[in-house]
């Protein structure tokens, strides 16, 4: 595959989160194009809809409104058009119980969300430099999991 620059959305309650990714995003060395939603059913009708372009990557904060992250995910699950999407969930805190939750139902990556700008890059950076790598060079993404 070659692509110039990966599709990202960002699914974040918090207007400020869904700024501090779109400007560490934009930083990266690899070229992005962002979208960002402020809540689970918003994104799910955009990625229901016609016009929708799939992501090579979706990051989710886990406590999202309307529609939480773990709903989100069993959907997008069941729909064979999002299969090469790598789905990241992140929050501050995560017990291991549901870090577990996660990547059963579904979630390639679990993050803890970093507090400071340089922290968010450089897991921002790994995150987005593997997919690159995954989607550049034909790797199979079904057995892609990480956490950071």
């Amino acid at each position: 595959m070659n692509k110039e620059y990966l599709n990202v959305i960002v699914v974040d309650n918090g207007e400020e989160n869904r700024i501090f990714f779109k400007r560490v995003l934009k930083d990266l060395k690899i070229g992005i194009k962002t979208q960002v939603f402020e809540n689970g059913e918003n994104l799910m009708e955009y990625l229901n809809s016609e016009q929708a372009v799939i992501p090579e990557i979706l990051f989710m904060e886990k406590e999202i409104s309307k529609k939480n992250s773990l709903e989100c995910l069993e959907e997008i699950k069941t729909d064979f058009r999002f299969d090469n999407m790598v789905i990241a969930i992140y929050s501050d805190n995560l017990s291991a119980a549901e870090e577990e939750e996660i990547f059963v139902k579904g979630a390639n990556i679990v993050m803890r969300k970093p507090e400071n700008y340089d922290g968010m890059k450089k897991v921002l950076s790994e995150i987005v430099t593997i997919n690159w790598q995954y989607h550049t060079s034909g790797l199979n993404k079904n057995n892609f999991i990480m956490k950071v």
